[in-house]
């Protein structure tokens, strides 16, 4: 049986509890991506172009340093990667994640949640981050609000 992993970051919280959903019903471990700075309302102000989250996601090598490392990493063969879509993509601080170690071995399924923004060429993204050695799954969009019942769904239909 394989080891799998929910790493998410959350700015509202609200990937955080898909993530914690998702954890429970793929039987998996929880580990939450955090800034070593936490983001302030006014880091997270879109429309002020001066932001922390304008500036780190206008300069796609921004590597926002983490709060802490995913302990037992070599145990993992699956990790779920989650995030909220911003400027279109991942967060600057998953890039952090996903850069910070090896993935060679491992399969990579991204989810993000959105009100409406797609989960777009995530997928390539990620691949381009973490190298040929992982496999990385084309992911899913995530509504703030999914069911148990959808989660259970998705999850059995991706052979973990």
């Amino acid at each position: 049986m394989s080891k799998t992993l929910v790493a998410y970051f959350s700015a509202s919280g609200v990937t955080a509890k898909v993530a914690e959903e998702l954890a429970k019903s793929a039987g998996a471990d929880l580990f939450e991506i955090k800034p070593a700075v936490p983001y302030t309302a006014a880091d997270l102000d879109y429309m002020n172009k001066q932001s922390r989250s304008s500036v780190e996601m206008g300069d796609l090598n921004c590597r926002p340093a983490m709060a802490c490392q995913a302990a037992n990493w070599d145990g993992y063969d699956t990790v779920f990667v989650g995030f909220p879509i911003w400027w279109g993509r991942e967060p600057s601080v998953v890039d952090t994640f996903l850069t910070a170690q090896s993935f060679a071995g491992k399969k990579i399924i991204p989810f993000c949640t959105s009100g409406g923004s797609p989960i777009g060429k995530t997928a390539e993204r990620i691949r381009s981050l973490v190298g040929s050695e992982a496999v990385v799954d084309e992911g899913k969009r995530l509504g703030g609000e999914i069911s148990e019942k959808d989660l259970k769904l998705w999850t059995e239909g991706l052979s973990l």
